[in-house]
C-alpha cells in the first residue's frame, strides 16, 4: 500500500491525517488477519523515526524519506514524489524477485508513485481515489480554494493506469466514470466499514456523559474532523446561532463540542471559528476540543445527541457510521457518499444544501422530541451493523483476486 501524503500512524482529526487514515489501518489488519500481508509505503515526517513499524501482525508501516520532514504543505508533495518513488524502489530492491504482488494506492499523488511502481515491478495497481479534485471543485465551500489543474491532469492519469479502481459507493463510481471516463468494468464498490469493537453503544449515553463531565439534561450536537471549509464546521456554529435566536430558553441546555484541528486552507486562519463563534454570540455554548484517539472519540460520539456533518463533498464520511455504531443519529448534508452512510428520517437527518436555517430546523427537530433521537440512535446501531471491516476486507480481497487474474491474463496473451 502506499500512503504518501499522511501516515497511518497519525492521529485523526489534524493537519491531512482524517478518515483515510482509519481507512487504511482498519482495511490492512484485516486483510493481514485473512493472511494479505500488507507494506505501507508513507512520508516520514520527522526525524529519527525507525524505517518501520509493525503496525498489526502482518501489517508493517515503511517511512520514506522525501523533502523536509516538517512544515512541506500536500500542495508542494507532488516536488517530493521522485524522492518518494526512488525510497520505494530501494526497499523493494532489497526483497527476493516477485515479493509483492500487487500495489494498491491512496490518494492521487500515491497513485503516481504507484503507477510506476506496479509497472517497475509487473504487478497489477488498484487504487482508490478518496476524494476528487473534479468533484471536490464542483461543490467548493465559499472561499476555499479549488484543487489545481496538476491534480486533475494527474488523476485522469491514474485512472487510465489502473488495473482496479475502488469506490465507496456507487455515486462515487459514477463519478469516476462520469468526470473521468473510467472504465465501468475497471470499477469497483467497496464500502468502508467501521470498527464494530471500538465503536458501540457500550454504557450509554449518561455514562459517557458523566465521564466527559457534560451536563445530562444538554442537548450536544456534535462536530468531529478536520477543521477546514470542506467540511464546513461553520455551518454547523451558524445553526447553532439561528437556533438560540429563534429559541433563546434553550441556551442553558445546548453544549456545542468541536473536535478536531486545523487542517487544509483552514490552516490559514487556525483561529477563525473560535472568532466566528464569539461573533455569533455563542462563544459561552461552543467547546473547542484538540483531536482525540479513537477510544475517546467513541465516548464523544456516545455522549453526543447527534453528530452534525454539513460537509460540501465526502467520498463516504466514516464519522457517520462511526457516530451511528455508537447509537448516536447523524445530521448531515445530503452529498457525496453521506446518503448511503445515513438513511433519511430513519437513522438520521439529510439536509439538502448549507443553509444554517435548514441544519437549525433539523437540530430543534430532535432537541422537541427526545423519544425521536432514542429511535433514530437505535436504528442508526443496528444500521451501522452492516459496515463491518471485515466485510470490507474480504470485498477488496475480491477486488485484488480479479486484478490479478486480468493482469496474469495479459501478461500471457503478450507472450503468446
Amino acid at each position: 500500500m502506499l500512503s504518501v501524503h499522511t501516515s497511518p500512524l497519525h492521529q485523526p482529526g489534524t493537519g491531512d491525517a482524517g478518515g483515510m487514515n482509519v481507512y487504511i489501518v482498519e482495511l490492512a489488519s484485516r486483510l493481514a488477519a485473512i493472511n494479505i500481508e500488507v507494506e505501507i509505503f508513507t512520508r516520514a515526517t520527522e526525524g529519527g523515526l525507525p524505517s518501520s513499524v509493525e503496525l498489526a501482525p502482518g501489517v508493517l508501516v515503511r517511512h520514506i524519506d522525501a523533502g523536509p520532514y516538517e512544515g512541506l504543505a500536500k500542495e508542494d508533495l507532488p516536488g517530493q514524489l521522485c524522492a518518494f518513488t526512488h525510497g520505494v524502489m530501494r526497499a523493494w530492491a532489497r526483497r527476493r524477485p516477485g515479493h509483492y504482488d500487487l500495489v494498491h494506492s491512496h490518494y492521487w499523488l500515491s497513485g503516481h508513485v504507484g503507477w510506476l511502481a506496479a509497472e517497475r515491478w509487473g504487478v497489477p495497481l488498484v487504487h482508490a481515489m478518496h476524494t476528487m479534485a473534479k468533484v471536490k471543485n464542483a461543490s467548493l465551500a465559499s472561499g476555499d480554494t479549488p484543487e489545481p489543474a496538476s491534480r486533475v491532469i494527474g488523476e485522469t492519469q491514474i485512472v487510465n493506469a489502473s488495473d482496479r479502481l475502488i469506490a465507496n459507493t456507487a455515486e462515487e463510481a459514477d463519478e469516476l466514470i462520469r468526470f473521468y471516463d473510467a472504465d465501468p468494468a475497471r470499477v469497483a464498490v467497496v464500502h468502508p466499514g467501521v470498527n464494530l469493537d471500538r465503536f458501540r453503544p457500550a454504557d450509554g449515553r449518561a455514562a459517557a456523559r458523566a465521564r466527559l463531565g457534560i451536563p445530562q439534561n444538554a442537548f450536544v450536537p456534535l462536530f468531529a474532523g478536520r477543521i477546514q471549509p470542506l467540511k464546513a464546521p461553520d455551518i454547523l456554529l451558524r445553526a447553532v446561532a439561528r437556533l438560540l435566536t429563534d429559541h433563546p430558553s434553550l441556551r442553558s441546555r445546548v453544549h456545542v463540542p468541536v473536535v478536531g484541528g486545523p487542517s487544509g486552507s483552514g490552516l490559514a486562519r487556525p483561529e477563525g471559528l473560535q472568532k466566528l463563534a464569539a461573533s455569533l454570540g455563542i462563544a459561552d455554548v461552543v467547546h473547542f476540543q484538540p483531536p482525540v484517539a479513537q477510544e475517546a472519540l467513541a465516548d464523544c460520539f456516545r455522549a453526543a445527541s447527534t453528530l452534525v456533518m454539513p460537509s460540501y463533498s465526502e467520498s463516504f464520511g466514516l464519522v457517520a457510521i462511526e457516530a451511528q455504531a455508537a447509537g448516536t443519529p447523524v445530521v448531515a448534508a445530503e452529498v457525496g457518499g453521506l446518503p448511503v452512510a445515513v438513511r433519511d428520517g430513519d437513522t438520521g437527518i439529510l439536509v439538502a444544501g448549507h443553509d444554517p436555517a435548514d441544519y437549525a430546523r433539523a437540530l430543534h427537530r430532535l432537541i422537541a422530541d427526545p423519544a425521536l433521537t432514542a429511535r433514530m440512535g437505535e436504528k442508526a446501531a443496528r444500521h451501522a451493523e452492516s459496515f463491518g471491516w471485515d466485510r470490507a476486507a474480504s470485498a477488496t480481497a475480491d477486488v485484488y483476486a480479479a486484478a490479478l487474474c486480468e493482469h496474469r491474463r495479459r501478461v500471457r496473451s503478450v507472450h503468446v
